[in-house]
């Protein structure tokens, strides 16, 4: 047992899956397979990890992936007429749970996240076409259980979604994870899942949960605060780690096996090895003017590409601290100075990446 709400709903671990049991009558709604949309008769929801026994390949128990939720249900001893999951490939061990209350309004959140593989933004391209072809592969990334120890309007439960989805982007901006689809920093990933609960039984009935109320505030923090230990226990993710120079190109596809092929192409007398030049690559990744400029210049294309700031003003801008960097460096790069719409951007990411490859060529040099 993992806990304990105030409307006594109890939280388990059951091996790869958690699974809140009601205390009594609870409204739900969820994105689920399987009781998926507005319920006001289940007994329990799940999170479910997915991932077979190590050594075995991945594979659905049944057709589909609601018939092959409908069994896990059953392997937990849950009524699946009664239930909704949402399934992952996170293990639960790297779940969080957070709470926060005010007054005797209590939230509840359970999170499990991860975002190497499928992070996006919304409107990034499709993988599919679900009209023309079926994807079964449905392992939610960012998972979230919503617990209120209050009743809700029904248009006030789905309201939380819209709540719960902008703490769990705004998680994600705070640590500029990157989309793995697209130039822009994600908004979720690709296949998340949100159940929320709220307690039919309670004499407080509350008909907002937008970000204006105590409810919609503790419901951002609540996720947020979820998020960010969940994707910290999945993978080491939080502020440290992204402070890189790397995971803040990534995006612009700044990897150091390009930046070497880029080297590679540059006219030096005297070349650095591989290992050499890979050596320079990690020592310099976290050099905090590095971070910082590449921070504001990354900012600034972004501004660029949603048409915030027009192309004079962008390569001004972009300049200055191409030359700041310079500076600091005591480096004396070129770049092309014809520049337009079309361009702008592949010139921003070529005069970049020239820098830090003359950097590290000069490492020694540029202390």
């Amino acid at each position: 047992m993992l806990g304990r709400t105030l409307a006594g709903d109890e939280i388990y671990c059951y091996g790869k899956s958690i699974v809140v049991k009601f205390a009594g009558k609870r409204h739900v709604i969820s994105t689920g397979p399987i009781n998926g949309g507005y319920h006001e008769d289940l007994t329990s929801v799940f999170n479910h990890d997915l991932n077979p026994p190590a050594g075995l390949p991945k594979v659905l128990r049944a057709p589909t992936y609601e018939e092959h939720m409908i069994l896990v249900a059953k392997d937990l001893g849950l009524e699946p007429k009664r239930t909704t999951g949402l399934g992952t490939s996170v293990p639960m061990e790297n779940a969080s749970i957070k709470r926060n209350e005010d007054n005797g309004l209590e939230v509840t959140a359970i999170a499990t996240a991860g975002v190497e593989i499928n992070a996006g933004r919304a409107g990034d391209p499709a993988a599919y076409d679900e009209r023309y072809l079926k994807n079964e592969e449905q392992s939610g990334t960012i998972n979230l259980i919503l617990l209120l120890n209050i009743n809700l309007t029904p248009g006030a439960l789905a309201r939380t979604l819209i709540t719960i989805t902008e703490a769990k982007t705004a998680a994600l901006q705070e640590l500029m994870i990157d989309s793995r689809y697209s130039h822009g920093l994600a908004t979720g990933t690709g296949t998340d899942g949100i159940i929320a609960v709220c307690n039919a039984e309670s004499q407080t009935v509350l008909t907002n949960a937008g970000k204006h109320t105590k409810l919609g505030e503790l419901i951002g923090r609540t996720v947020k605060d979820a998020v960010k230990e969940a994707l910290f226990k999945q993978t080491g993710l939080c502020a440290a780690s992204q402070y890189s120079m790397l995971r803040r190109w990534r995006r612009y596809g700044l990897t150091t096996e390009n930046l070497w092929q880029h080297y590679c192409l540059v006219k030096h007398t005297k070349k650095l090895d591989r290992h050499t030049f890979l050596k320079r690559v990690s020592a310099l990744d976290q050099n905090d003017a590095l971070v910082v400029y590449s921070s504001l210049y990354l900012h600034l294309l972004d501004q660029y590409a949603w048409g915030l700031i027009h192309l004079p003003a962008a390569k001004e801008a972009a300049e200055t601290i191409l030359t700041k960097l310079q500076q600091n460096f005591a480096l004396n790069c070129q770049w092309p100075q014809q520049v337009n719409t079309k361009n702008f951007l592949s010139w921003a990411v070529s005069s970049f990446t020239d820098l830090v490859c003359h950097l590290l060529h000069n490492f020694e040099r540029c202390g």
